[in-house]
């Protein structure tokens, strides 16, 4: 029966791969073409079934593993089983979703925040930094902000694209979210000059920290 039903949904899956959609992920390193509206719908329509996201998850689809994260029950993971995975997790999306909609949900975040950060691998360690944005921006307390400022300042000019945008983001979220820690967040950001020149669209904030920071402070003291 399981196998029946994993066999339909990769069917299903593969019905809705779009050349021009694969053609669009592919350019941000996802290997997929199944618009993500879709496989939310699909995701809606299976509910929640921890072992069929289980068997997902194994085919190494990247497809596969976007609806596994949607089906899946985070609280349900042991530590382990998230390490693994998270190491298996090579396309930018997967990797994101399972850090965002998995990780941050499950008991042992804290513990796996700690692990990655000190991680010799670039894209482990950019999940423990993302667990740390989090953090800064919902349960600072215990966080030592000072230090992390001094790691980003000495190690985010020349850290790999993943890393570097994961500090990156850490960065800015201590300058928007701590007052006594934005001047020095910005100063950082100044002279390091990681994303100044990234192309954003029109109507959106920029990911150079001290522009994102400011723009973010000025919408807080608007609202």
């Amino acid at each position: 029966m399981a196998e029946t039903a994993l066999a339909q949904i990769m069917a299903e899956l593969a019905e809705l791969e779009d050349p021009k959609t694969r053609e669009v992920n592919e350019r941000h390193g996802d290997d997929h073409g199944v618009n993500l509206s879709k496989l939310r719908a699909l995701a809606k329509r299976l509910k929640t079934q921890q072992e069929l996201a289980g068997q997902l998850w194994k085919t190494d689809d990247t497809a596969a593993r976007l609806l596994a994260i949607l089906i899946c029950r985070p609280k349900a993971f042991e530590r382990d089983e998230l390490d693994a995975m998270l190491r298996e997790a090579r396309t930018p999306k997967v990797h994101d979703w399972l850090v965002n909609y998995v990780v941050k949900k499950n008991p042992h975040s804290e513990e796996l925040r700690l692990a990655w950060s000190a991680d010799p691998d670039p894209v482990v360690a950019s999940a423990g930094w993302a667990l740390t944005t989090e953090r800064v921006a919902k349960k600072p307390d215990g966080l030592d902000l000072t230090a992390l400022l001094d790691v980003i300042e000495a190690e985010m000019k020349d850290a790999p694209a993943r890393l570097q945008w994961a500090m990156n983001h850490c960065l800015a979220q201590i300058g928007i979210e701590r007052a006594e820690h934005r001047t020095r967040a910005i100063d950082i950001g100044e002279r390091l000059e990681v994303l100044k020149d990234y192309p954003t669209p029109p109507g959106c904030t920029s990911p150079f920290a001290p522009i994102w920071i400011n723009e973010m402070v000025r919408r807080q003291h608007a609202e």
